[in-house]
Parts: structure tokens; sequence; C-alpha cells
């Protein structure tokens, strides 16, 4: 009976391990599109932050006169 069970955890940690192995592969192309969409993003965010500052500053300069 202890045969019985070492064998079977044997053979159960074997399957993970090559199901990990497997699961490993990185595709660079996805991480490349992926690097490309946050920096566009970003770029967005920025634009959206300057744009904003100076038509706070216009919207100021134009209230003083």
């Amino acid at each position: 009976m202890s045969t019985e069970s070492l064998n079977r955890t044997s053979v159960e940690i074997e399957n993970p391990s090559q199901n990990i192995e497997a699961s490993q592969r990185v595709n660079v192309d996805v991480l490349k599109q992926r690097l490309l969409e946050e920096k566009k993003k970003e770029k967005v965010k920025r634009t959206i932050i300057v744009s904003s500052v100076v038509a706070s500053l216009g919207v100021l300069t134009f209230l003083t006169y």
C-alpha cells in the first residue's frame, strides 16, 4: 500500500513540472506590442496634462487683464 501511494505522488509531481516548462515560452513580439501600447498611453497622458496646464495659464492671463 505504501509503494502505491509513493508511485501515485511521483506521477502527480512529474505532470505539473512538465506543464510549467511548456508554459514558460514568451513571445517577444507580444511583449514589444504591450510596451509600445504603454508608451502611447503615457504620451497621451503627458500631452493632456501639458495642454491643460497651458490652457489654464491662458485662461488665468486672460482673466487678469
